[in-house]
């Protein structure tokens, strides 16, 4: 039986190694991790631009990502804009400088994504991404009906 203990645990392992490769990227161009995600967010996700979007959706404190966006913005490697209709939104986007960084985080993905799928079929590979997908439904559900009660 495979228990709830090992399926955290290697939901663990996976981030951490994740964490490990992407590690030399922030190294190489002097970034938190948390500047990282919000440049790899901003690019992975067109229209998704906000604060709020990443802090929700990445599931990080708000606080972290606006400190994030903060020193990103300082390092020029990204611009805020007031939006047209709300003027209490403010989108952000990644300038040119920060293409060379998307590029390397791409990399370390496609590495990444190898590695972990190292000997699984093209099928296998399909399958997990449909069952992970399921898995991650349930947990949205499950926590937006926790959440409400």
């Amino acid at each position: 039986m495979y228990s709830s203990n090992t399926l955290l645990v290697n939901i663990r392992r996976i981030i951490k190694l994740y964490d490990h490769m992407l590690k030399p990227v922030c190294e190489d161009y002097g970034l938190m991790p948390i500047e990282a995600t919000i440049i790899s967010f901003l690019h992975n996700h067109p229209g998704r631009d906000t604060a709020a979007e990443i802090a929700e959706l990445r599931m990080l404190s708000k606080s972290s990502v606006s400190q994030g966006v903060e020193n990103l913005i300082q390092k020029g490697l990204l611009v805020r804009s007031q939006d047209r209709e709300d003027r209490r939104k403010i989108h952000l986007s990644l300038t040119e400088k920060a293409e060379p960084i998307t590029e390397d985080i791409e990399r370390v993905w496609r590495g990444f994504r190898d590695k972990i799928f190292r000997g699984f079929s093209e099928e296998e590979e399909k399958e997990f991404l449909q069952y992970n997908e399921r898995l991650v439904l349930n947990t949205i559900r499950e926590m937006e009906e926790g959440m409400d009660q």
